[in-house]
């Protein structure tokens, strides 16, 4: 069941990496970038009580294969970035807040919108993260040279 999902991730994001125009030679690796997300949030489980905890390191994990691929190829971040967090985004969480306001269900409303909010926010929060990380990483340290006494 997990190949399949992974496999489904990784169409899915080629999908959309074509329908938003991500030149074709890193079409499969924005796909690859998907799959390997989603693998990770597979891994970790899907329970419902940690689905915050698991999309959050899920998406820290796309945010670094992203990052890598762009050092590595030369491209915008973005690039791989964009359509690769797209199975941790939660639509899921979305249809079911429209889904149970249809019903009236308030409390399942709530639990639902929270937990979707708190679901994009760690997204957002770990690509920012990410992203911090290898500003620092990439930025040089400037070597101090020795000033002669001129005396």
């Amino acid at each position: 069941m997990i190949l399949i999902q992974t496999i489904g991730a990784f169409f899915a994001t080629v999908a959309l990496a074509i329908i938003l125009g991500v030149p074709k030679k890193f079409t499969l690796l924005a796909g690859l970038d998907g799959a390997i997300g989603w693998l990770v949030y597979l891994l970790l489980g899907s329970e419902q009580e940690h689905i915050v905890l698991h999309t959050f390191i899920a998406a820290l994990v796309v945010a670094l294969v992203s990052h890598s691929f762009a050092r590595v190829l030369k491209a915008p971040v973005t690039v791989f970035l964009i359509s690769g967090i797209l199975p941790l985004v939660p639509g899921t969480g979305m249809y079911r807040i429209a889904y149970y306001l249809i019903e009236g269900n308030s409390s399942l409303v709530g639990f639902y919108l929270s937990q979707t909010i708190l679901v994009a926010g760690v997204i957002a929060i770990a690509i920012f993260i990410m992203d911090t990380i290898f500003r620092i990483l990439q930025k040089k340290v400037p070597i101090k040279k020795k000033k002669e006494d001129q005396s």
